[in-house]
């Protein structure tokens, strides 16, 4: 069981960091697509994913063009706060490419005009948020997925 966790843009050390000993936890493979607002070699980043991160499972592309060249035609989902569905509708299977956007904005809307049937958000219950923060809404879904593969 894994599934592949793709970062569009990521800008927060950190989060990536953090995500990074997810996909690790999770047995899922990691997609980073630049630009990143920082280095692959910034302590910050290693620190977040601990001591894990050389074992993680990593690809990195130039372009998100690069991208969905070299996928074309692989099983993936997108997640955006502009989703008509939630991630509880999504029809999980193993190998599944799961996209998120950038901290700052998300997915650019192109992406999310020409993939809209496959666009999923994570519900919000309070007016007062945009969004939930990027590392907890790839946990969210991830373990959904995990879920929904186990049952």
């Amino acid at each position: 069981m894994a599934y592949n966790i793709v970062l569009v843009e990521p800008e927060i050390h950190t989060n990536t960091g953090n995500i990074g000993r997810l996909s690790l936890a999770s047995g899922s493979n990691l997609h980073l697509v630049k630009p990143f607002g920082f280095e692959l070699s910034d302590k910050r980043l290693k620190r977040a994913g601990l001591d894990y991160w050389k074992h993680i499972s990593l690809k990195v592309y130039d372009s998100i063009e690069e991208f969905f060249a070299i996928h074309e035609g692989k099983n993936m989902v997108f997640f955006s706060s502009h989703g008509q569905k939630t991630h509880w509708s999504i029809d999980y299977v193993d190998d599944m490419f799961l996209i998120f956007g950038k901290e700052s904005s998300g997915l650019p809307l192109d992406i999310i005009e020409a993939h809209r049937d496959k666009t999923y958000k994570i519900p919000l219950y309070s007016e007062h948020i945009r969004s939930l923060n990027l590392a907890n809404a790839v946990s969210i879904a991830v373990y959904e997925g995990l879920k929904s593969l186990s049952i």
